[in-house]
């Protein structure tokens, strides 16, 4: 698994607009926690190269942060979390960095010269550049900026539904023609604006992601713990009371202007997939849709292992 270990904190903007952000003391705290941790555990084990999947027993993890934050402009410190382990990075998340553009801001902007560099130092110490969160122009700057393959770890397609959070056919085709991979997640409010959130809408995006990038760009994303998002687990799955977690950051989103935002999300999560058998269940409702086997067994982790092999070695 891709595992973002990063310790988030909310500030609020002077107008009351909640953000999260990443420092570098609570980062550099986190990958020590996690690094601790996993020392002792047979279940799980921190993983340096993907030729490590399958190598010894447990879960092969990645260690990745989900924004550049915690870098600042000190670019040395990539060099400083790749010495501990972190293996894949997020080059923003959600909002504009000093790296790179984030998709929900009011004016779009892509990769910066810092951000350049950035890819470059990736590059070089062999660290897996994701552009999830990014702006459409980040995507599409990265592909180009980087000499490796790069991910979209998990998102959604914008064609299936026009937000800004999602990426477009160009940026799947952009990924894709580079070797890398898009991953489709779990927020059911980003996959459909259907009252009830089904199987059928998550794997339409799955569906979508093949026939613009090919079987070889698709992956399945999770963005929710293993076992399922905890809040709608302890509502059983009430996606009308779990929903309303994610009310007040929505409609500040809205009152910035920021496309996307302008109508309530119902539900969070696809209750069937929302339980510790997910992976499973998304294995078998792909063949009940009636995937080819290799495409299943690409979808499923073979393309994320290919890439993850390629680039880290």
């Amino acid at each position: 698994m891709v595992c973002d270990i990063s310790e988030v904190e909310e500030v609020r903007d002077l107008d009351g607009t909640p953000r999260y952000r990443r420092t570098f003391a609570s980062s550099d705290k986190a990958i020590e926690a996690v690094r601790g941790r996993l020392r002792s555990d047979r279940r799980a084990f921190i993983a340096l190269k993907g030729s490590e999947i399958g190598s010894r027993p447990g879960c092969a993890t990645f260690l990745q942060f989900q924004s550049t934050e915690m870098i600042g402009s000190d670019v040395s410190r990539i060099g400083h979390f790749h010495a501990k382990g972190l293996r894949v990075w997020q080059l923003t998340h959600h909002n504009d960095e000093k790296f790179a553009g984030g998709a929900i801001m009011p004016v779009q902007s892509g990769l910066t010269p810092l951000g350049r560099e950035g890819i470059a130092e990736f590059n070089r110490l062999k660290i897996l550049t994701d552009v999830s969160h990014g702006s459409e122009a980040t995507i599409m700057d990265a592909a180009r900026a980087s000499t490796a393959p790069i991910i979209y770890s998990h998102g959604m397609c914008k064609a299936l539904l026009n937000h800004p959070r999602g990426i477009t056919d160009e940026g799947i085709k952009a990924i894709a023609s580079r070797g890398g991979v898009v991953g489709m997640f779990m927020m059911s409010f980003w996959l459909t604006r259907d009252a009830v959130p089904k199987p059928e809408h998550y794997l339409a995006h799955l569906r979508h992601t093949i026939n613009v990038g090919g079987e070889d760009c698709v992956a399945v994303a999770n963005d929710f713990p293993f076992r399922g998002q905890l809040n709608l687990l302890k509502l059983k799955n009430d996606n009308a009371k779990g929903v309303t977690e994610y009310l007040e950051w929505w409609q500040a989103m809205h009152a910035l202007g920021i496309p996307g935002f302008d109508t309530l999300p119902e539900h969070v999560v696809i209750p069937h997939f929302n339980h510790i058998k997910r992976m499973e269940r998304i294995h078998k409702a792909l063949e009940r849709a009636r995937f080819p086997h290799r495409q299943i067994e690409k979808i499923m982790g073979g393309n994320l292992k290919r890439v993850l092999t390629d680039v880290l070695g």
